[in-house]
């Protein structure tokens, strides 16, 4: 059976949420449905239904920006409609942007970890739906990597950024309606929303399992495998290792010019870790770091996605490039006098850095993570829309 998305609901079983209605949509190259038609074009072909303004989160609706990359605000060749950017000269929908809008809908395919900024994207168009009056309908979308596990450290407040605004862990196992649940009652939010719910989807379903096409979220994770490696694969960004950007294979290779791939990948093949094996690669990167340049380190293979545990693992791979490199490898600076480490925005805290830095045991920084899921598995289950 195919899951039924909820931008398929809303237009069969929920249209009164914005039938008669200008609606801001905010939307992204993998806004489809079953059929691979996306919202934007759903929406601006339905009957009763007028689509009044478009948003898009990084990347831009279109999808071709890379990471970080600043998104003007343009016009959508399909519908002639403004898209706002919300990565760009703000994140949050302005006044000036909402001045046609009379509901918004939010309808992107969250990552499923922390850093990935359209759960940012959410919260800011949340905080704009409450403080302008305006109702907030969130299409739900299935969980990439699944709705049950939940692992690494939680955010520390004193380290917030667009790659982390609420105390949550890297990888939270909710979905988009899921969360915007949990921002709005328990962190306080307090927009009109309604979570339009999938059909048929289970918690302990990947993507590939849910009978839909796969559409990357993103320009930098291109496949599954990708985005199963990504909740810890992503804090190789705040070193100096490349994680693989400007391959075929981002997040899933780790390397630099001065590794020997062949003995880096056999010590990570010791550790047995879960679920988890590496094989030498070279590479060598067509843009961000060490374009140009030939690297050699590891390409990661998951074994069995259930055991296997990203965070974790990533902190094992980085905990060990320290111990046979220390000369060579090295943190990201801040990018700012008096600025947090991109490590420490990454990871949620200086904890991670610190705990590396100083020859401790992964396994130790994992068992001290452990209290603060307890009690975020407890906030979550409050929330939570469908079952196992």
């Amino acid at each position: 059976m195919t899951v039924r998305i909820g931008l398929e609901v809303l237009l069969t079983r929920r249209r009164n949420l914005i039938e008669g209605r200008r609606v801001g949509l905010v939307a992204s190259p993998s806004s489809v449905d079953s059929q691979l038609i996306s919202s934007v074009e759903r929406l601006s072909t339905s009957d009763g239904v007028r689509l009044a303004a478009l948003f898009g989160p990084e990347h831009g609706l279109r999808g071709a920006a890379q990471a970080g990359q600043h998104v003007t605000t343009e016009v959508d060749p399909l519908t002639g409609l403004t898209v706002y950017s919300l990565y760009g000269d703000t994140h949050q929908p302005t006044p000036d942007m909402l001045r046609d809008v009379e509901v918004l809908v939010f309808d992107l395919q969250d990552g499923g970890v922390r850093f990935y900024t359209y759960l940012s994207t959410l919260a800011y168009v949340m905080q704009a739906a409450a403080a302008h009056h305006l109702p907030l309908v969130v299409l739900d979308r299935p969980a990439f990597i699944n709705g049950v596990t939940v692992e690494g450290p939680v955010l520390d407040p004193a380290y917030q950024s667009f790659v982390g605004l609420y105390p949550l862990p890297i990888r939270y196992g909710m979905t988009a309606g899921e969360m915007a649940r949990l921002l709005n009652d328990t962190f306080g939010i307090g927009c009109d929303l309604t979570v339009v719910e999938m059909d048929g989807w289970q918690r302990g379903l990947w993507f590939d399992q849910t009978g839909l096409p796969f559409v990357p979220p993103s320009p930098n994770l291109p496949t599954l495998a990708a985005l199963t490696v990504y909740p810890g694969m992503c804090l190789v960004e705040g070193t100096n290792l490349s994680e693989g950007r400007g391959t075929t294979r981002p997040f899933e290779y780790t390397g630099a010019p001065w590794i020997e791939a062949e003995a880096f990948a056999r010590r990570l093949n010791a550790l047995n870790l879960p679920g988890a094996r590496f094989r030498p690669v070279y590479f060598v990167p067509t843009f961000s770091k060490y374009q140009g340049e030939l690297c050699a380190g590891v390409h990661l293979y998951v074994t069995d996605r259930d055991t296997f545990r990203p965070v974790e693992t990533a902190l094992h791979l980085l905990a060990l490039v320290k111990a046979m490199y220390p000369d060579q490898f090295a943190w990201r600076a801040p990018w700012t006098d008096g600025g947090h480490y991109p490590i420490d925005l990454l990871s949620g805290g200086a904890q991670v850095r610190q705990h590396l830095d100083a020859g401790h045991p992964v396994a130790d920084w994992v068992g001290e993570w452990e209290e603060a899921l307890q009690a975020f598995r407890a906030l979550r289950a409050n929330v939570l829309l469908y079952t196992d």
